[in-house]
């Protein structure tokens, strides 16, 4: 027997797709200067879908190098922290 989890995400599977398509259109490719603008959009994008989410204390951060993203939601006392790291940038198709 499936969980709510995954029948929710077969049911949200072509949505989920499409949103990832979405950010990955974005080209942000950290490694060139000239994408730098596109790094930082690639940010915005990723905090505006954890607020989707609902995620709060949602920012960008600035950094020496490219910003971060983060967010919480802290109404679980009593329960375990999940940290979820990843990056959101690409890669030079080359």
């Amino acid at each position: 027997m499936s969980s709510l989890a995954v029948d929710y995400a077969r049911k949200q599977q072509t949505r989920f797709l499409s949103e990832l398509k979405d950010l990955l259109r974005i080209p942000s490719v950290s490694t060139l200067p000239e994408h730098k603008n596109d790094v930082r959009r690639a940010a915005e994008f990723v905090a505006q879908q954890m607020r989707s989410i609902g995620l709060e204390n949602v920012e960008v951060m600035p950094t020496a190098g490219h910003p971060l993203v983060y967010g919480d939601w802290l109404h679980a006392a009593g329960k375990p922290t999940v940290i979820c790291y990843g990056h959101y940038d690409v890669q030079p198709p080359d």
